[in-house]
């Protein structure tokens, strides 16, 4: 792997698209930063970190065979590629939250961003951008659900260790994407799903807040629900929120 390390950026998303589209750029090359000063989450989201405590950074992938309307399976491999290396060093209640937030006893440990260049119905490349709370002790007070694996473990980590396990794991996962066994990786997503199987509530805008029960994902990334009254419903990603 090929990783550009810079002190600080506006965004490493934004800077490693600029880089691909400007010169050639190999397959799986980081960009990671001490401080992004404009770091980007979920529905335009700031994602904000300390200076020098956390890992903020974003790797390129490469596809040849990725149809679009498989693309959330990319999601689905970032996300447990950070769920099992993170289960090395934690071990409290970890799970992934729909699409692709990383939890630890319900506090948000991670959160992944994925930007897709498309060409003729197939995903050329993905920027995928990973925001990783590692070191930092002490969150903004609008941030209530946030965490880290020190304040999780009681103990300090060394951020290229973890950067290192991290981009090994996500070119093994992405792996299944290349094979298209995309079943696989339905499969194991599933297993770690926040709250699958469990009651739950959540709002909608033409249901408002309504209880349900998570089944699973559809091929295209939405999450299935079963409704009070046994009925199924399957929600796209602005569609549906956590109470």
């Amino acid at each position: 792997m090929k990783i550009v390390k810079l002190n600080a950026i506006n965004s490493t998303n934004t800077f490693l698209k600029e880089l691909v589209r400007s010169s050639v750029v190999e397959n799986y090359t980081v960009v990671v930063t001490d401080h992004q000063t404009n770091g980007k989450g979920q529905f335009d989201n700031v994602w904000i970190s300390e200076k020098g405590k956390n890992l903020t950074f974003s790797i390129l992938c490469r596809f040849s065979n990725l149809e679009i309307q498989n693309s959330f399976y990319l999601n689905c491999a970032v996300s447990l590629a950070i769920f099992n290396v993170m289960q090395r060093y934690i071990k409290n209640k970890l799970k992934v939250k729909w699409p692709n937030d990383i939890l630890s006893s319900n506090k948000k440990l991670c959160g992944i961003l994925l930007e897709n260049t498309v060409s003729n119905g197939k995903v050329q490349h993905a920027i995928v951008g990973i925001g990783l709370n590692v070191n930092q002790d002490k969150f903004p007070i609008e941030l209530p659900d946030a965490s880290s694996m020190k304040l999780l473990t009681g103990k300090e980590y060394d951020r290229d260790t973890i950067l290192n396990a991290l981009v090994i794991e996500i070119e093994h996962q992405i792996t299944f994407v290349e094979k298209l066994q995309f079943d696989v990786l339905k499969l194991n997503y599933e297993k770690v799903l926040y709250r699958h199987g469990k009651p739950a509530m959540f709002h909608n805008g033409k249901l408002g807040n309504f209880l349900g029960k998570i089944l699973g994902i559809t091929e295209q990334g939405k999450l299935m629900v079963e409704l009070e009254n046994e009925d199924v419903e399957a929600f796209a990603l602005k569609e549906l929120r956590f109470m």
